[in-house]
């Protein structure tokens, strides 16, 4: 063989070898591609789940809060002043009024929750009745500590 011929040999082999890399480099990129696609997508569903167990908590602050008011209105009677206890069952049940409240307020204008078709967030149209009607509870509860 020919000096030319050897080089033209090189040549293929070294275009082969490229044309392999460059092959291996579109796959490698699919890959990350993909990778960051579903990385995306958990981390908007960690996003969604974060946001609901917040909603949670204040439900559930709220819950023990009216619970912890009409308790201590009840237990303190007899036992203190009158005002001791409506005090501060009061308190405490208008602080679950509030919680009620800043569930729902942060829930609406909290997180903006990432534009996704697998990712579906809490109904707001069941949200805002169920809040409104655990707040109607809280109302009944200050009346009721007040009027008895």
């Amino acid at each position: 063989m020919d000096e030319q011929s050897l080089a033209r040999e090189d040549f293929h082999k070294e275009t082969r070898a490229i044309k392999r890399g460059v092959r291996g480099l579109e796959q490698s990129s699919a890959e990350l591609a993909r990778d960051a696609d579903r990385r995306t997508v958990l981390s908007a569903d960690r996003t969604l789940l974060a946001a609901e167990r917040t909603y949670a908590a204040w439900i559930r602050t709220a819950l023990a809060a009216l619970a912890s008011g009409i308790g201590a209105t009840a237990l303190t009677r007899g036992v203190l002043p009158f005002w001791v206890g409506k005090a501060s069952g009061s308190v405490l049940v208008i602080f679950a009024g509030f919680c009620l409240v800043a569930a729902v307020w942060r829930e609406l204008s909290g997180v903006e929750h990432l534009k996704h078709p697998d990712i579906r967030p809490m109904p707001k149209a069941l949200l805002v009745p169920i809040n409104f009607l655990l707040l109607l509870v809280v109302i009944a509860a200050l009346t009721g500590i007040w009027l008895s």
